[in-house]
């Protein structure tokens, strides 16, 4: 005795019966599986968004990474089977991306993010960690910090917060991303100095990141008196980090020195420390970085000039300093 199945109307039930008694009548044995739709295997497209909801242990920057990599992945393999995606699919994709002028650190990305979903999915071995696969060669950019009248340059340039950040950056080579995650309640005014917390850190750790005297005072002069201060509200008021990057290209430019980044300014410091005798423990410390042969091998370089920024003359000019044909001051109204 073998079960039929069971059905909502009893027209699909007659069917089922009137099938299992053809069978019979043929003297096969009735194969039920023979009728069950068979499963859709999910897609790639679909892993990946079960992937990402998973990743609950990373931070909203690298979840926007993630989506951002995943995108171009789906848009090449996104309608395939996890199963079905071999190495040479990979490589196409990464051929694909070259082809239209991505940059190799971006289709690195994209091959990773691959990786972990196809990780994610159980599948053995993982095509998209093939030793067979070979991103584009790119010859590594080598980044020169800017000198100090290159900054300075820049700096005259500058509306008084973006003025601000530049050099709260240049004297202590702070990520500029911990400059703008800065609140007012991070500030310690007994030591001169703000909390990067660990949730802001890219180490993960916390530490504080001293003022120098003339730019402290600069910063307790912009605040509210100590009862009226909201301690939410960011420490720098640049915006954000975009905005400050996109002000000191646009100084830059006016200026007619070399364009640098807010970056480069945390190579600078780096640079400058080394050259002032400090150890690289010393220097990691200072700086948020764990890794010091990183501290030791990318960020130090061979500055053609060592002297530091005349804070002074720039903090009491900058008010009166304008380029002309440009109204920075009009992001701030």
């Amino acid at each position: 005795m073998r079960y039929g199945g069971s059905f909502p109307t009893k027209r699909e039930a007659l069917a089922r019966r009137a099938w299992i008694a053809g069978e019979l009548a043929a003297m096969r044995v009735p194969d039920l599986q023979a009728l069950v739709e068979p499963t859709r295997a999910p897609t790639l497209r679909d892993v990946a968004a079960r992937w990402q909801a998973s990743r609950l242990d990373v931070r909203e920057a690298t979840t926007i990474q993630h989506r951002t990599s995943l995108n171009h992945v789906n848009r090449l393999l996104g309608d395939r089977t996890c199963d079905a995606i071999t190495w040479e699919d990979v490589q196409r994709m990464i051929d694909v991306l070259a082809g239209e002028k991505r940059a190799r650190e971006s289709i690195r990305k994209c091959r990773t993010a691959l990786a972990m979903v196809l990780d994610f999915a159980g599948i053995s071995p993982n095509p998209a960690r093939d030793t067979r696969v070979k991103l584009p060669l790119e010859e590594p950019e080598e980044v020169e910090p800017p000198h100090a009248d290159q900054v300075e340059a820049a700096a005259w340039l500058l509306t008084r917060p973006y003025l601000l950040g530049l050099l709260v950056l240049d004297a202590t080579g702070a990520r500029v991303g911990e400059l703008a995650a800065a609140t007012v309640g991070d500030l310690d005014e007994g030591r001169s100095a703000w909390l990067v917390r660990a949730k802001v850190a890219k180490t993960r750790r916390a530490r504080w990141v001293e003022i120098p005297e003339d730019l402290y005072r600069l910063v307790v002069e912009r605040l509210p008196a100590r009862e009226d201060r909201d301690l939410g509200a960011p420490l720098f008021s640049i915006g954000s980090t975009d905005r400050l990057r996109m002000a000191i290209a646009r100084a830059c430019r006016d200026a007619g020195v070399p364009a640098f980044s807010p970056h480069d300014l945390r190579h600078r410091r780096i640079s400058l420390l080394h050259h002032q005798g400090e150890s690289w423990a010393e220097i990691g410390a200072r700086v948020g970085q764990r890794n010091l042969s990183t501290t030791a091998d990318t960020y130090t370089h061979v500055l053609m000039d060592y002297r530091e920024l005349d804070r002074a003359k720039l903090l009491g000019r900058v008010r009166a300093v304008r380029s002309p044909g440009h109204n920075y001051e009009e992001v701030f109204r």
